[in-house]
């Protein structure tokens, strides 16, 4: 019986220094090593200061700006509350939300069909991309407001649209946060 009782925990401090330290300090000094950006969250600075994340959206309501999608992310953004609403389509709370925020963007479109990613969250509520057609939704308030031709700002969302994923996976994409800090790039040299 003592035998069996040193043997587990013998097992379990060499289980624990190995997988609870050793390994978890080969994976992280890796990544610092191999992936650096991606290990410290793609993080982005301007002129020595954080500006934000490639991938974490942020919120953006200035007109002068591209919105990003609404965030379900306690509020908003918010990564310790990642996660979607959880609301069914069928949802009332939803259904009122939604047309709500179809309602005003369609007060500067009329008639025009608002893209879906500029009024429903995504599953993490911290997507920072939005559809090439919710950007293009948008041009026409953006270069009126940046004092920019709409063909100066749809070459901004062209330089800006990555592709599918290894060709096939996911849809186009813009991320936002990079898109309007080119426009401020363009706005000053305007």
């Amino acid at each position: 019986m003592r035998r069996n009782l040193i043997t587990a925990v013998l097992y379990t401090v060499v289980t624990t220094v190995i997988f609870g330290l050793i390994y978890p300090l080969v994976v992280t000094g890796l990544a610092q090593l191999l992936f650096h950006d991606k290990a410290n969250g793609q993080l982005i600075y301007k002129d020595g200061q954080l500006v934000g994340s490639r991938i974490i959206g942020q919120p953006f309501s200035a007109p002068q700006y591209f919105h990003s999608r609404p965030s379900a992310a306690g509020n908003g953004y918010d990564a310790a509350n990642s996660g979607g609403s959880n609301y069914a389509p069928t949802n009332k709370k939803l259904i009122d939300r939604v047309a709500g925020d179809v309602a005003a963007l369609q007060v500067d479109h009329p008639g025009q069909d608002v893209p879906i990613d500029l009024v429903t969250a995504s599953g993490s509520g911290l997507d920072p991309d939005i559809t090439p057609a919710a950007a293009e939704f948008q041009v026409a308030r953006v270069a009126r407001e940046r004092h920019l031709s709409e063909d100066a700002v749809r070459r901004l969302i062209s330089e800006h649209t990555n592709g599918r994923q290894l060709g096939f996976l996911g849809e186009p994409r813009v991320n936002v946060l990079l898109l309007n800090m080119d426009l401020d790039q363009a706005s000053a040299a305007h």
